[in-house]
């Protein structure tokens, strides 16, 4: 028989959120990987001591977090990973025929992370990161150039291979080699002038007018693992939002 796991409420803590604190530790810690089924609620409650209606508003907690989702009829589960949440949502290219972007990684190199890259990704000053340069491309024509960089150790085992076998989708790469879920992203929009190396790879010219998106993902824990800057043509930029 398992033994309790007894949770111990701060000071001004209600129960619920004590055992929601510790079951979000629990999936952090790995133990029920993203898209995995929770225990079923009554053998959670028994584990912990406490009443099915404490648990159950525990989960309900975890689940207005992000932590995770309810499907009605099979169970709860650890909310997936992110797949793709593709900036090209931004952008108009093509036909409109919602063709997937094809990547290309143009250069891959370890460096000293600049200290605003550093900050981002909890670095300390100097410790390195893994900068990709990526090329996006529709119909075979290049839409989108993106700066990437990845906290070292942790992306490690993307420093070694041949990146044409990665495919074209970074996050499930980083969950399959690196062992790292993305749980969330945040994307910032602004607008500058096309640099002369992503001008050259868009086939635009130098300064020419191009709209600016920079990401910052993060795993369970809330930490930053990946901070991407993507640049576009910004006469393809558009923007839709329904407001009710």
């Amino acid at each position: 028989m398992e033994p309790l796991r007894l949770v111990q409420p701060e000071v001004g803590q209600s129960r619920y959120a004590a055992l929601a604190a510790a079951l979000r530790a629990r999936i952090v810690a790995g133990e029920w990987p993203p898209g995995t089924a929770l225990p079923a609620e009554q053998t959670l409650a028994a584990e912990h001591g406490v009443a099915l209606g404490t648990m159950r508003r525990a989960l309900e907690l975890l689940t207005e977090q992000g932590f995770i989702e309810r499907r009605h009829g099979r169970g709860t589960f650890v909310k997936p990973s992110l797949s793709g949440a593709s900036l090209l949502r931004f952008f108009r290219f093509g036909d409109g025929s919602g063709q997937a972007p094809a990547s290309r990684i143009l250069s891959r190199e370890p460096l000293p992370a600049p200290a605003d890259v550093a900050r981002t990704l909890g670095l300390g000053p100097g410790e390195p990161a893994l900068r990709l340069l990526r090329l996006r491309l529709v119909a075979h024509q290049p839409c989108l150039h993106e700066e990437i960089w990845l906290p070292l150790p942790l992306f490690a085992a993307l420093a070694e291979g041949d990146p044409a076998d990665w495919g074209d989708l970074l996050y499930p790469l980083f969950a399959q080699r690196c062992g790292v879920h993305v749980h969330r992203a945040v994307d910032s929009i602004g607008f500058c002038r096309l640099p002369a190396e992503p001008a050259r790879a868009l086939a635009l010219p130098a300064d020419h007018p191009c709209a600016r998106v920079q990401r910052q993902a993060f795993d369970l824990s809330g930490r930053c693992m990946e901070l991407r800057t993507t640049l576009g043509d910004a006469n393809a930029f558009h923007y839709t939002v329904a407001i009710t």
